[in-house]
């Protein structure tokens, strides 16, 4: 009960229906007390008409005391609505068999008019009523038999109520949720967008009561975009600025190192170099990040995997040549995917990079691409040391390198395939790539397509 009551004052849906339903039920109850009290009576008086009609007859046709022959006179052998008709004498104080047409014992004092009456151990309403020529008659009926018929008549009146109220609250429900869909679509549509879906909540289907809180929403959701892309525009602009100052020094640092020095000193500017070199890398995958944030156009057609594959290991297959690196594509089959060119390129080309830096000389790396389930699997598997199971999620944050690594990077490889993957609807998975030994690193990018696997 308490958890009803507090769903009941946080949900507006449910207190608006449960609000309704209660004052439907209780105008229905009330008014189908009446009805049935109305009705009930309305009977009643029907019934006692009756006894007044067959009186009436009695009265114009003038039938002589011999035609009853001292006992009562019964109109209708049904012996739930029989009508007793009879003149009223004083012999009639006697006791007998009604049910055999024995006259009710009824007392010649009682005056004109309706009466309730036990006769013979039964209740009966009678009549009594003085004729023209001054005799007079009773005309009675069990009460019993009036009562059933009474409610039976005031039932029927009430069935429409009973029929019609429950239908009336599923109606009434039903119309309450349909009134409120609009905005539970609006809260699914919301709840599913990606962190950089900022665009405006369309509210012209909403109810005009809801259109302010859109509006609201949607001047929020404009000033975030706004903040979000200035960020942007800071970290690329500072970026581009900071390549100048750098491409600078490592000039410098070049013509330096074509002077004559002494060991110790040379050994310094080795050191210097690999900084400027690693602000260099620092400053490139900034730059790459800022646009990893940025939402690009679908293209028209799907691209091939195996085309990116090729011109990532052309870039980079001198830094895999340089530590004696088997790299290859594995398979000759083909994914077709519906991304943009340059994310997907991205996305290869900072995890290739990734494992050519952490594979040891004489290493291997292999890559692959297949389809199952509608969606393009691409696999980049390395025989590095691998990364501990702990910090797979870990290793998405930005800037986060994992300890005991001592090769130069920025921190940002992962976090730039993160980004995209994200936005582009995709799924990232890591594991080892060998699992008995638990080394090497296999990094698993699955991407949702309906196009199927082809020969290259």
């Amino acid at each position: 009960m308490d958890g009803f009551k507090k769903r009941l004052k946080e949900s507006v849906q449910l207190r608006l229906s449960f609000s309704l339903a209660l004052a439907i039920l209780i105008v229905a109850v009330v008014a189908g007390l009446f009805s049935f009290v109305s009705a009930l009576n309305e009977a009643h008086e029907l019934q006692d008409d009756v006894l007044r009609q067959v009186a009436a007859l009695f009265n114009q046709q003038h039938h002589p005391p011999a035609q009853l022959g001292g006992k009562s006179r019964v109109i209708g052998r049904d012996e739930e609505s029989r009508v007793i008709v009879q003149y009223l004498t004083n012999g009639n104080n006697t006791a007998g068999n009604i049910d055999a047409g024995a006259p009710l014992p009824l007392s010649t004092a009682l005056p004109d008019g309706l009466h309730t009456l036990e006769a013979g151990g039964e209740p009966f309403r009678v009549l009594i009523k003085t004729m023209a020529d001054g005799e007079r008659i009773a005309v009675a009926q069990e009460t019993g038999a009036r009562d059933e018929i009474a409610r039976d008549s005031a039932l029927r009146t009430l069935m429409p109520f009973l029929i019609l109220v429950p239908i009336l609250l599923l109606v009434v429900a039903n119309l309450v949720r349909k009134i409120f869909r609009p905005i539970a679509l609006l809260s699914a549509e919301i709840d599913q967008r990606a962190e950089r879906e900022l665009h405006p909540v369309e509210g012209s289907h909403l109810p005009v009561e809801v259109r302010p809180f859109v509006v609201a929403i949607n001047r929020l959701l404009n000033r975030v975009a706004q903040s979000m892309a200035a960020q942007h525009r800071f970290v690329a602009d500072a970026a581009h600025e900071l390549r100048s100052p750098l491409t600078a020094l490592s000039l410098q640092a070049e013509r330096l190192a074509e002077a004559d020095m002494s060991d110790l000193a040379r050994g310094r500017l080795v050191t210097l170099r690999r900084g400027i070199e690693r602000g260099r890398n620092l400053l490139d995958q900034l730059l790459t990040m800022a646009k990893a944030q940025t939402a690009a156009s679908l293209p028209k057609s799907p691209i091939s995997v195996q085309r990116i594959y090729r011109r990532v290991l052309e870039d980079l297959l001198p830094l895999a040549q340089a530590k004696h690196i088997d790299i290859g594509v594995e398979g000759d089959r083909d994914a077709q995917i519906l991304v943009n060119e340059i994310d997907l390129t991205t996305i290869i080309k900072n995890l290739v990079d990734n494992a050519i830096r952490y594979t040891p000389d004489g290493g291997r790396i292999d890559l692959s691409a297949t389809v199952e389930d509608h969606r393009a699997m691409l696999q980049i598997k390395d025989s590095g040391p691998g990364i501990p199971t702990d910090e797979y999620v870990r290793v998405f944050d930005p800037f986060y390198r994992a300890l005991g690594s001592d090769q130069l990077g920025s921190g940002l490889g992962l976090s730039i395939v993160k980004t995209i993957a994200d936005r582009i609807g995709a799924q990232v998975r890591l594991a080892a790539s060998d699992e008995s030994s638990q080394s090497g690193l296999c990094v698993t990018i699955l991407i949702p397509t309906d196009y199927p696997l082809q020969d290259s």
